[in-house]
């Protein structure tokens, strides 16, 4: 009995010893979707400078599989991808494209979406609950140097989110004011002396909109999340730089992990 109960022993050990050794395959990489079927003007494959081939690059060394899409947003083209990225659509996203992509974030999928212009995915974003304004937003404060107005820099930051690790400010090109009805959904905002003008006609007026404006905003839809970005000249390769790629980085290290929830 004694003997048994040493071979034993040394069997489990044996065992443990072949178990501890063994390693798990590593995941997949998370599939990244480039939008590029909605009248895109700045492509990941180029490196002009308001193209988006350094943000692109961001994703990758975060081992992300980049794809790209030429055609419409159905259920084939989105199986097994985990990421979304429509940035500067200029061609409306179709009523069939939006019942795929809230399927897609249902089932778990993550979506961020930068503006160009706002309508051709004021849509979409209705469908998330998020409202874009019809005009750009002016400030009156953290102005770029030598810019216009509708440049400026953002420094009111939510205090505790991924995206805003080690992110004190960003800086926009013409950004659309973001609506949503959850403050806590709030990443960035600008101050409240910045405006709208409703009237367009170039001047500030007492009837204008004068208040913070949402500027980056995120949002669940079952399963999944979305991110807006109010600008997508944020992320060009002209733009990408110092606070910016720090956001850009937050940006593609929250996605990855996101792709394995």
């Amino acid at each position: 009995m004694k003997n048994y109960s040493i071979l034993k022993s040394i069997f489990i050990s044996l065992i443990l010893l072949f178990c501890s050794s063994c390693k798990r395959p590593p995941l997949p990489p998370p599939i990244l979707l480039f939008d590029q079927g909605h009248g895109q003007q700045f492509l990941i494959e180029n490196n002009g400078p308001l193209d988006l081939s350094i943000f692109a690059g961001m994703f990758r060394d975060q081992n992300f599989e980049i794809r790209t899409s030429t055609g419409p947003f159905t259920k084939e083209t989105l199986a097994n991808v985990s990421t979304v990225i429509i940035s500067g659509p200029f061609k409306p996203i179709t009523v069939p494209e939006i019942v795929a992509l809230q399927e897609f974030l249902n089932e778990g999928g993550q979506l961020s979406i930068m503006l160009h212009i706002g309508s051709p995915a004021a849509q979409l974003l209705s469908s998330l609950g998020v409202a874009i304004s019809n005009g750009v937003i002016q400030e009156q404060k953290n102005l770029l140097a030598d810019a216009p107005p509708t440049d400026f820099i953002v420094k009111e930051l939510a205090s505790s989110h991924p995206l805003t690790k080690e992110l004190t400010e960003v800086k926009f090109y013409g950004a659309w004011a973001l609506n949503t009805q959850l403050e806590a959904n709030v990443i960035a905002k600008t101050s409240p002396t910045a405006w709208i003008d409703l009237n367009d006609n170039g001047t500030l007026e007492t009837n204008d909109a004068v208040q913070p404006f949402s500027v980056i905003i995120t949002g669940q839809l079952g399963h999944g999340h979305f991110i807006v970005f109010a600008d997508d000249a944020i992320f060009q390769n002209s733009f990408i730089t110092e606070q910016n790629k720090v956001l850009a980085a937050n940006l593609a290290a929250w996605l990855k992990q996101g792709s394995y929830y």
